[in-house]
């Protein structure tokens, strides 16, 4: 009952402090479609994701209500660095709901104009004012109807202390009049923020917010037998920091007394190096934590997905077909190519056998042989020819019929009096590129892995194809650094599909890392060289580029873009297949609107990847 009551009380309690609208509450998940597009027409940079940001605190006074709640310290702010824009997961700032959505399609203008990111709070958002409401003279009244309701929401500057009511007068006339004021905000005590944080203006990246573009470590982490990949199920963000790890030596002595525990933020991880649990409530502990500290100590939890980042030995390699294949790199930083940065190793499975299709795919490819025989090309019978191997006995008629008006004056065309028989063509190459990366190893099911998935999809594509008489090619890549991009001939151009091919599919297996500008540059090449008129370029993936050096964040994503751009310039059509979930923050960027699927179960991918091949080659 004391538990029960004290529920109640909790709720009264944060329920009257709360200064929120939860009624005309805006959610980021409404906006986010639709918001990409505003911040991009608006000169927004293509290559930033938009996600929910972490709340901070903001070192403001409190009423005496929030206090007792224990609420209102913090606030979800608007910031952005290299690769993302941070905004509040929802917005319930106002009473009216159109305003707290035109709010958010306020701060996406407001960044895409951040013309002084580098200045005081003050001057750059008075500058980005200035700069959006110049840009966008649509924009003012929008901006005065925020500003009013805005300044109704914030304390009154008589009932506030000295310092803190001259910050306060000075951002309301920022607010009002836009590049007026030249002053500076005072410090008052030892806190970052000693005012209200306002809604409508960006914010500097919180001290503690991890730099996703710090670049992968280069130590080989240990990892631990037979794990599985725990995902957070909640779409939240978190504030980090990295640090180095603790010295932790084993003590000898008690130095605390047996019944003074430790909690979560004291301490998570013990020293264990030879033997570590599973810890099922890593997520529960992560909520727990106002800023989670970061460290590498060389080692993976037992949380983690089990991979091996060992090259293997070169007898236990895959056969070496070409080394030393160099392609350029994109630094988006230095907007230029960096020539002969990643090289190319070609590979063929060792251990391939010739095998026949598996048992469980045996119905379903016939199906699909019987449907894409359909697209097989079919003789035409062309009448009116020139030439041909019979006669056309309505041409000769016509052509009678003329010859005997040309006496009475009339002209007589040129006699086509031959049928011919023609093979009609498609005049199609497609070459499919699989992510064979490291990711490839977890589990969609209890039954399968990303990898199984991938390999059924190959071989139900491998028989319909076979069926179209299309010419058709497929490689699989992985790689580990930019002197490494794996590239694995499965099927080539010149060769049938056989019982040998199907053995070179059976032989792929989870690789390490995904330098995909470097694979779709050879795969290009490669496509480049077949003469059809149309040549696909067939991308099928389960994630973001990435690798252990720089090559992750914004690097890897624009040296893609950059490689999907030049394929385009050499006439092929990439189109790109993938299973991850969060495809949408990036593909975009890369493939455009419509140059991408995203397959929301992954299982169902071996029976949609050949029905979507026929759709994009019809």
């Amino acid at each position: 009952m004391e538990e029960y009551i004290g529920g109640l009380w909790d709720k009264l309690i944060t329920r009257l402090a709360y200064q929120g609208y939860p009624e005309a509450r805006v959610e980021l998940a409404q906006m986010k479609n639709i918001g990409a597009t505003f911040f991009r027409a608006l000169g927004g940079d293509p290559g930033i994701n938009l996600q929910s940001g972490s709340a901070s605190a903001h070192g403001a006074r409190r009423s005496w209500l929030e206090r007792i709640a224990g609420i209102g310290e913090k606030a979800e702010l608007t910031w952005a660095d290299e690769t993302t824009l941070h905004l509040p997961a929802s917005i319930d700032y106002f009473p009216e709901r159109e305003l707290n959505r035109e709010l958010y399609l306020w701060l996406l203008a407001l960044v895409a104009h951040d013309v002084e990111p580098d200045a005081t709070y003050l001057q750059r958002n008075q500058a980005a004012t200035l700069a959006l409401l110049s840009a966008f003279p649509s924009l003012q009244d929008r901006y005065q109807r925020l500003v009013e309701a805005s300044l109704l929401r914030r304390p009154y500057p008589s009932e506030l202390k000295k310092y803190e009511a001259e910050n306060e007068l000075l951002l309301r006339q920022a607010l009002l009049q836009p590049g007026s004021v030249h002053a500076e905000l005072k410090k008052v005590g030892r806190k970052e923020f000693n005012f209200v944080p306002v809604p409508l203006w960006l914010n500097t990246p919180p001290k503690n917010a991890i730099n996703n573009t710090k670049p992968a470590s280069k130590l080989t982490p240990e990892q631990p037998q037979g794990s599985a990949v725990q995902s957070d199920t909640e779409q939240r963000k978190r504030m980090a920091e990295r640090t180095d790890m603790p010295d932790n030596p084993s003590p000898f002595m008690l130095l605390f007394r047996a019944e003074s525990l430790f909690s979560w933020a004291e301490y998570v991880k013990v020293n264990r190096p030879l033997d570590e649990d599973d810890n099922p409530d890593a997520q529960r502990a992560a909520n727990d934590f106002d800023v989670m500290s970061v460290a590498n100590d060389g080692k993976s939890t037992a949380s983690r997905v089990r991979f091996d980042l060992d090259l293997p030995a070169e007898a236990d390699d895959d056969l070496l077909l070409a080394d030393g294949i160099l392609y350029p790199e994109w630094h988006y930083k230095k907007q230029q190519l960096q020539e002969k940065h990643a090289r190319i190793q070609m590979l063929l499975a060792r251990d391939a056998e010739a095998i026949a299709l598996p048992e469980h795919l045996r119905a379903t490819a016939k199906r699909l042989r019987q449907q894409f025989q359909s697209l097989t090309p079919e003789r035409q019978r062309l009448r009116g020819q020139l030439s041909g191997d019979d006669i056309d006995i309505d041409a000769c008629v016509r052509f009678s019929a003329e010859r005997r008006g040309a006496n009475s004056g009339y002209a007589v065309a040129s006699p086509g009096l031959y049928l011919d028989n023609r093979q009609q063509s498609r005049d199609m190459a497609c070459l499919l590129l699989a992510d064979l990366s490291m990711s490839t190893d977890t589990w969609v099911n209890n039954q399968a892995r990303v990898i199984d998935v991938i390999r059924d999809s190959l071989y139900l594509l491998c028989e319909a194809l076979s069926a179209t008489r299309d010419r058709f090619a497929m490689y699989g890549f992985s790689s580990v650094r930019r002197d490494n991009v794996r590239f694995h001939l499965l099927k080539g151009f010149d060769e049938k599909y056989s019982d040998q091919i199907r053995g070179r599919l059976a032989e792929i297996k989870p690789g390490f890392y995904t330098r995909m500008g470097a694979a779709i540059r050879h795969a290009s090449a490669i496509l480049q060289q077949q003469k059809n008129a149309r040549r696909l370029l067939f991308i099928l993936t389960d994630g973001k580029p990435n690798d252990l050096d720089q090559y992750e964040g914004r690097y890897g994503i624009e040296d893609t873009r950059v490689a999907i751009h030049a394929a385009r310039q050499l006439g092929l059509i990439p189109f790109c297949v993938t299973i991850d979930e969060k495809a949408e923050d990036y593909l975009p960027h890369l493939f455009g609107a419509k140059g991408y699927i995203v397959v929301k179960d992954a299982t169902e991918l071996p029976h949609l990847l050949p029905r979507l091949y026929a759709a994009l080659t019809q």
